[in-house]
């Protein structure tokens, strides 16, 4: 039985994978709304390989580069594949849709830097590619007074470019990991939760995008006032 479920965490990754594909077909099918749900399941299945990994205390050298490819599908060709088909949509300039691919570029590059540093186990080094597929997938949700966002190419052109920076820079950024569950060891967490919370009451999914920018607001002020 064990040797079966060691295989778990894997197929939760492929679960993944397979949402990312499917998300794709769909942006180019279907409204962008529909590619931001598939993007929250791929986000789900992303949490459960590693959860279970960590329940079963199984890990592989390959289910380590699996869940890179598949994140790189989900987290990086699918929210550019987004971004490309909204800027596409209210632009008149041929090329400035193509900015939004530096989102996929960016995300392989965050990927494979990732796999390579050791380090990155309580904190992440630059924007991981979950919360900024879900920044960008989750901006067709704005409302008014944020609408014009959308509608605007050379802001989701911006957002392309600001954002690709910020999967590859070397801004710490915390991770929702608990230890334990102690305020001392948790501030930035508990915070931020505490935020998060507040905003999605306010906004619903309206403000998923609005979270990540809190997230990276939190990480950046984290060492100055949180620690």
């Amino acid at each position: 039985m064990m040797r079966l479920l060691k295989h778990l965490p894997n197929l939760f990754t492929l679960g993944n994978l397979t949402a990312g594909v499917v998300g794709i077909m769909f942006a180019f099918q279907y409204p962008p709304k529909t590619a931001a749900y598939v993007v929250w399941i791929a986000c789900l299945f992303d949490f459960l390989d590693g959860f279970t990994a960590r329940q079963l205390n199984v890990s592989s050298p390959i289910g380590k580069q699996l869940d890179s490819l598949a994140d790189v599908v989900s987290f990086g060709v699918l929210p550019s594949l987004v971004l490309f088909n909204l800027i596409d949509a209210v632009s008149s300039i041929e090329w400035l849709p193509y900015t939004a691919l530096l989102i996929a570029a960016c995300s392989a590059l965050r990927l494979a830097k990732f796999n390579l540093d050791e380090t990155q186990s309580d904190s992440f080094i630059g924007l991981p590619t979950p919360a900024n597929a879900l920044f960008i997938t989750s901006l067709v949700f704005l409302k008014e007074p944020l609408y014009f966002i959308t509608s605007s190419d050379v802001l989701l052109s911006a957002i392309a470019v600001i954002f690709s920076l910020l999967l590859i820079a070397p801004i710490p950024m915390f991770a929702m990991k608990f230890k334990n569950f102690t305020w001392k060891d948790n501030k930035v967490r508990f915070t931020f939760g505490a935020l998060s919370v507040l905003v999605l009451i306010a906004w619903q999914t309206a403000g998923i995008s609005l979270l990540i920018l809190l997230y990276v607001l939190v990480s950046l002020v984290n060492k100055r006032w949180l620690s």
